[in-house]
């Protein structure tokens, strides 16, 4: 069967059709949340990226999530890693970039929920593999995805950057990744410490203020067999003013 190119795929996907089918839950703010992507964010999605955090900042989390990923059960030479909600890919591709001189023969695959943020990816980098989905079931975006390109049913590895708190329920993501891991894998997740920037909801389309870690360690471990999230030192989400801290998350099946 002739695959699809990004665009067709795309064209002939019926989001809320597709998001039913999926079993997301919160279909209408999903769709809320894809629409304001699309609108606001898009096209210029990695200058408020780099706005929020400053070249210092990307490179720091761009180096945590790298040594969380090349940390010990070693990856393989040739594994496959998944960036679930990778946006514009803004850091998936710098990930990519280093993560390549260290696992050269590595294949990458890219997910997000909003189409125009997938389109603005493939043009960046050919050698990342993106598809619609949905973090709540990967497996299932991963099966839908398979008509357009060749994506794996298993990873070696899987990170987020500043998606979680874009998902109403934390918890269903996490069942969602460890069912896409193999036994030997791991999930690497960086997100936004708890704030009160209540306006992060209109201006950003949040869906959560943040999380305690703790409480993410706690709702992690019902899912993982290991669960380790601590804060990031000196790092932090700045924008007009406002100021919060992130956590890294390191998960294993």
């Amino acid at each position: 069967m002739t695959k699809l190119s990004l665009e067709e795929y795309l064209k002939a996907t019926d989001l809320p059709r597709l998001l039913h089918k999926l079993g997301t839950s919160h279909v209408d703010l999903l769709v809320k949340e894809i629409s304001h992507f699309t609108k606001n964010e898009a096209t210029r999605r990695d200058k408020i990226v780099l706005g929020y955090f400053g070249e210092e900042g990307v490179e720091r989390i761009i180096d945590t999530i790298i040594a969380c990923l090349t940390s010990s059960p070693k990856l393989e030479q040739t594994a496959n890693i998944l960036d679930v909600g990778a946006g514009s890919g803004f850091f998936t591709t710098r990930i990519v970039t280093k993560m390549k001189k260290l696992v050269p023969d590595a294949s990458f695959y890219a997910m997000d929920a909003t189409p125009s943020m997938l389109l603005a990816l493939a043009k960046k980098r050919e050698r990342i593999v993106p598809f619609f989905g949905v973090a709540e079931n990967i497996a299932g975006s991963i099966e839908n995805a398979q008509s357009y390109a060749t994506v794996p049913d298993r990873f070696d590895a899987a990170f987020s950057t500043l998606m979680l708190h874009h998902c109403p329920q934390i918890e269903t993501v996490f069942k969602s990744l460890k069912q896409v891991l193999k036994t030997t894998g791991k999930a690497v997740i960086v997100d936004l410490c708890t704030h009160t920037f209540a306006e992060f909801k209109d201006e950003m389309g949040d869906v959560h203020l943040g999380f305690d870690p703790d409480a993410i360690r706690k709702t992690a471990k019902k899912v993982f067999s290991e669960a380790s999230v601590e804060k990031l030192p000196g790092i932090s989400c700045t924008s007009s003013g406002c100021s919060a801290e992130l956590f890294v998350a390191t998960l294993r099946p």
